[in-house]
């Protein structure tokens, strides 16, 4: 009998774990900075999340914003960072490195790897960043990365379909590929039927308004003005949408795992 879709939901809080997993999620990917794209959370937040949730938490290893070509003091952050992540009860580790070149550097996301066992591994999105596609998925598989997060090489899963499918195909055996990027309870069906993924990752962050009364519009401590009364969050009702959709489809075209 096909196993369903395996849904990992992206959060940065304790309560959006939370009602990830209520509402039917299978896997937790744990960040900070959201608008960065993802670092690595506080050994607080990932304390906080651990103690609150059941479900397997992957940490993503990020050390900042920006680039995916780390200097030797940053590895030695990620690496520190992954050690921390194993301590507090993580079950996987999120982490992605390039060279100037475009080309993944297999030689430092190995040691990632071998560093993290027995946690899981997955290889994010700066697969997406990557020169070229099909060499990539085999240097992150031969790294020793249990899975691999992408979107196909496009700003979102929709857009990269024919490219995620292909890598599907040729991953077969080797690695998990997950789809990412732009997957709502809308284009889903679309998604799933058009790659054959069997795992997906989501953010679902719906903005919710800040309770502060009092607000000053001439002072912003961020780069995006009025950042500071604007946050988001998943809600429950948003995953189990999603889970709906993929009940609805067919089972011969969800991915299979």
């Amino acid at each position: 009998m096909t196993e369903p879709v395996l849904i990992e939901v992206c959060v940065d809080s304790v309560a959006s774990a939370a009602a990830a997993e209520r509402g039917g999620a299978q896997r937790i990917e744990l960040c900070s900075d959201l608008l960065e794209g993802g670092i690595t959370p506080s050994l607080g937040l990932l304390q906080a999340v651990r103690a609150g949730i059941s479900l397997p938490l992957h940490v993503i290893i990020r050390p900042r914003g920006g680039d995916f070509c780390y200097s030797e003091e940053e590895f030695d952050i990620m690496r520190r960072d992954i050690e921390i992540a194993k301590r507090a009860g993580a079950d996987g580790v999120v982490l992605g490195i390039l060279l100037p070149s475009g080309c993944v550097d297999a030689t430092r996301t190995r040691q990632l790897s071998e560093l993290a066992r027995p946690m899981s591994t997955t290889f994010h999105r700066a697969f997406d960043m990557s020169a070229d596609l099909q060499n990539s998925l085999d240097d992150v598989s031969q790294a020793g990365a249990d899975r691999l997060l992408t979107s196909g090489g496009e700003p979102d899963c929709l857009q990269g379909t024919d490219a995620i499918a292909k890598l599907v195909k040729s991953a077969r055996g080797r690695i998990h590929i997950m789809a990412g990027g732009g997957i709502n309870a809308g284009n889903v069906a679309q998604i799933l039927q058009r790659t054959a993924v069997s795992e997906i990752h989501v953010g679902l962050a719906t903005a919710v308004q800040s309770p502060m009364l009092v607000r000053n519009p001439r002072v912003s401590l961020g780069k995006a003005p009025g950042r500071e009364y604007h946050r988001a969050q998943v809600l429950e009702e948003s995953v189990r949408e999603l889970k709906r959709a993929i009940a609805q489809m067919p089972a011969k075209e969800r991915g299979e795992r």
